[in-house]
């Protein structure tokens, strides 16, 4: 299996080699230059495997440079030694039509754990087989959750640094705290006076800076990504979305070879992308729906085939969702365009001159055939958490919650009875606040401090705080810097070069 951009270049890259870069030179995204395709027969004998065996199972089909061996020891440290339960990814039924995939049982507490463990196992072998002997630093943007996943999945291993810039204002206060008070030796945090949209870009202009990447080399140093447009991190998840397929076939709730649909909250289109890929490797998947919130950039798009970023920006009590440049769709328009890469590198020069594009009709009916699309707003998001925890007494955060309204409209309005898996992203204690507030109501919390709101929830509702939650409030701060936009590569450069 080699790997191309999406926009042309870099045409036999090997998969270790595509982990490394992260990012394609000429700022494209690494994809596979063949589809993978499980027979009835290889998901058959999927079944009886456990969430290990089957990560290196399905891996091995995209990663074949990487031994089946060496697969499996990287699943056995990403998910073993009691950083997941031992059901990885529980899958709960709410209804007789949904279930809901619960992603956050990980040691940070949010779905990017389900990457972010196995990512850094990848890389380590990936650099050995490249025979690259460069310090390797992981520069990353975050709404949130992937910042402190990489943090705690990048902590202390040997030859990589990690650095991540968030939003000042645009992540929950746990998930702030979480990321300012990361422990280990070669991480670094540092917020942006910006949204994530502002972050990212920042990033991507430092990746495409190729004197500074020139410099980097010069001293034995260079970049890399854990943001999911590093085809690493993008790979672990089209696992979990077999499984929880193979878990309802096992409970007999799934007849096997039947179809079901996926439910994803959408940001960068990441999550909802190994999904995508998933479907096409053979998985009876029939329609994946987009939720966005009041941020439907994307969501817009699968419904008219117009990507327009020219919108106001909204900060809303489900941060990861809160983007406008969905940096992933360019994987998906490179699949459905018929992987025309210079359509889609035509495609995103315009959406940098503009702010817009739009898509040709074969490419828009391409994505209608797999896709639906819906968003939430603020008041229906909260209407939700409350409305799952009275009629099912089952705790969602505020993403979750997107899913799950968008799913209802999509239920009504199609009249699709298909068993549909909403994805969970994170734990509801992660964005303690709004989830108190939806249940409760203001009143409730008027005098109540942040850091008492988790107490508070767990009481009230009977659900503990998560192990890697608990006493974060009185946790020793360790990054409080802020800087411009315009600073981000100065600042990662005393980093880089500390």
């Amino acid at each position: 299996m080699k790997y191309v951009s999406t926009r042309g270049s870099d045409a036999g890259t090997t998969f270790s080699e595509a982990v490394v870069k992260g990012l394609a030179p000429d700022g494209g995204l690494f994809v596979p230059e063949e589809d993978v395709c499980f027979s009835h027969d290889d998901l058959a004998e999927m079944l009886p495997l456990t969430y290990t065996g089957l990560a290196a199972r399905i891996m091995s089909a995209y990663a074949d440079d990487f031994t089946a061996d060496e697969l499996l020891e990287c699943a056995q440290k990403a998910y073993g030694d009691g950083k997941f339960p031992e059901i990885t990814v529980p899958v709960t039924t709410l209804d007789g039509s949904l279930s809901v995939m619960e992603l956050w049982h990980g040691p940070t507490c949010a779905f990017k754990d389900m990457a972010l463990q196995m990512l850094p196992r990848l890389m380590v072998k990936a650099v050995e087989k490249c025979g690259e002997k460069k310090e390797i630093t992981i520069l990353t943007a975050t709404s949130g959750d992937t910042g402190k996943a990489a943090l705690e999945g990048f902590r202390d291993v040997p030859g990589i640094k990690v650095m991540v810039f968030f939003p000042d204002g645009g992540v929950s206060e746990t998930q702030r705290l979480q990321m300012v008070t990361q422990e280990g030796s070669n991480v670094s945090v540092c917020a942006i006076k910006g949204n994530f949209d502002n972050a990212q870009t920042g990033v991507k202009r430092i990746f495409g800076d190729k004197a500074f990447a020139a410099e980097l080399a010069a001293s034995g140093r260079m970049l890399s990504s854990a943001n999911s447009i590093n085809w690493g991190r993008l790979l672990p998840q089209i696992v979990y979305y077999f499984h929880t397929y193979l878990e309802l076939v096992r409970r007999g709730a799934v007849l096997f070879g039947d179809r079901i649909n996926f439910c994803v909250p959408t940001g960068n289109f990441g999550d909802i992308l190994a999904c995508y890929y998933a479907k096409k490797a053979g998985l009876p998947v029939g329609k994946i729906i987009c939720a966005s919130n009041t941020n439907s950039v994307v969501s817009d798009f699968i419904r008219t085939g117009v990507y327009d970023k020219n919108r106001p920006f909204e900060i809303t009590m489900s941060p990861a969702m809160d983007i406008l440049v969905s940096s992933n769709l360019e994987r998906l328009i490179h699949d459905a365009s018929g992987r025309n890469p210079e359509y889609v590198a035509g495609l995103m020069a315009k959406l940098s001159s503009e702010g817009a594009y739009t898509v040709d009709r074969a490419t828009q009916n391409a994505v209608d055939a797999d896709f639906a699309s819906g968003s939430a707003t603020e008041a229906e998001t909260m209407q939700t958490i409350s409305e799952v925890y009275r009629g099912f007494g089952y705790l969602i955060d505020p993403h979750t919650a997107v899913g799950v309204n968008v799913y209802g409209k999509y239920r009504e309005a199609s009249g699709d009875g298909t068993r549909t898996v909403c994805v969970s992203t994170a734990s509801p204690f992660k964005f303690n606040a709004s989830v108190a507030e939806s249940l409760f109501g203001k009143e409730a919390l008027r005098g109540v401090t942040e850091a008492d709101i988790p107490g508070l929830l767990e009481q009230k509702t009977g659900e503990p705080v998560p192990k890697p939650l608990a006493g974060l409030f009185q946790k020793k701060i360790r990054f409080t810097d802020t800087v411009e936009v315009s600073d981000m590569k100065k600042k990662a450069e005393e980093f880089i070069y500390e």
